[in-house]
């Protein structure tokens, strides 16, 4: 739980005006690997499933890609080892992600940017309706990278350890959503809702 607790105090998250309408939600942290390995955990389709989702279609640049039971899209552009743009397509929702990658003293630094629309998803949930699942995601990648195991089994999403951890995330997505602008009041009931969605209201989860 400590290891997961650092990952969270760890990572930068911002919320930005999109170039074109929307926002940008914001995830960064510094990987305890090199620039290289980061690289390929992020994109080998062997790596990916151990962290995230498996992977299958045309990983190439205006390819298909499809993450099993989530997200699909096409691959924009990709210039390793530093930088991926992907459409991102779930629930008949188009949004765009970026991962953009730097070198950091003998480790690495992965900036995850979601470009997300301003709709009614938005107006409800706010960033942490994002920004909880990237956790998770960039948590267990964080894991992988040390060799060791973040829980994302069935059970796992169940436990005290899960509900905590998402109870964290949403707190600091608030303050985040808070620090862009955002009325106080609001960004609390945004996430407010978001957290109850994911953890079903367990006892000692705060809303996102």
């Amino acid at each position: 739980m400590n290891d997961l607790m650092s990952y969270l105090n760890d990572s930068a998250r911002h919320i930005h005006d999109g170039p074109k309408g929307g926002f940008i939600v914001s995830l960064s942290h510094v990987y305890k690997t090199d620039l290289e390995d980061l690289w390929d955990a992020c994109t080998n389709p062997q790596r990916l499933p151990r962290w995230f989702l498996p992977v299958t279609g045309d990983l190439s640049v205006g390819g298909h890609y499809q993450l099993e039971g989530n997200a699909s899209g096409t691959i924009k552009s990709c210039e390793p080892p530093r930088a991926l743009l992907v459409s991102w397509e779930f629930d008949d929702k188009y949004s765009e992600l970026e991962a953009l990658l730097e070198s950091e003293g003998e480790h690495a630094r992965l900036t995850l940017k979601h470009f997300v629309p301003d709709d009614e998803h938005w107006a409800e949930f706010g960033p942490a309706a994002t920004g909880i699942g990237w956790d998770m995601a960039l948590g267990s990648l964080a894991a992988h990278t040390v060799g060791t195991e973040f829980g994302r089994s069935p059970e796992w999403f169940e436990s005290d350890e899960a509900v905590s951890f998402m109870s964290q995330s949403a707190q600091q997505w608030t303050q985040a959503h808070i620090d862009s602008g955002a009325d106080i009041a609001e960004a609390k009931a945004m996430a407010a809702r978001t957290i109850n969605v994911y953890t079903g209201g367990q006892e000692g989860s705060e809303r996102e």
